[in-house]
């Protein structure tokens, strides 16, 4: 089942980066505590609002675009 729909872009709302439902937070932020090796129960304390299938709808929009476009690895 996908998650997909948990992903909004509004050019106004927050610049039209993609974020979680209507909760003003970005996908790029719960990727960075993901990265950066937090688990899904600090994320939530971190943002009580959001629920776990947020979590995983975050993970299959980074795959989603990923897939469909090349990204350079070069830092």
């Amino acid at each position: 089942m996908t998650h997909l729909n948990r992903i909004k872009s509004d050019p106004k709302k927050m610049g039209g980066v993609p974020i979680i439902r209507d909760l003003r937070i970005p996908v790029a932020t719960i990727l960075q505590h993901l990265a950066e090796g937090k688990t899904e129960k600090e994320i939530l304390a971190i943002y009580p609002d959001m629920q776990k299938e947020d979590i995983q709808a975050c993970l299959e929009y980074a795959s989603y675009i990923t897939k469909t476009r090349e990204i350079p690895l070069s830092l």
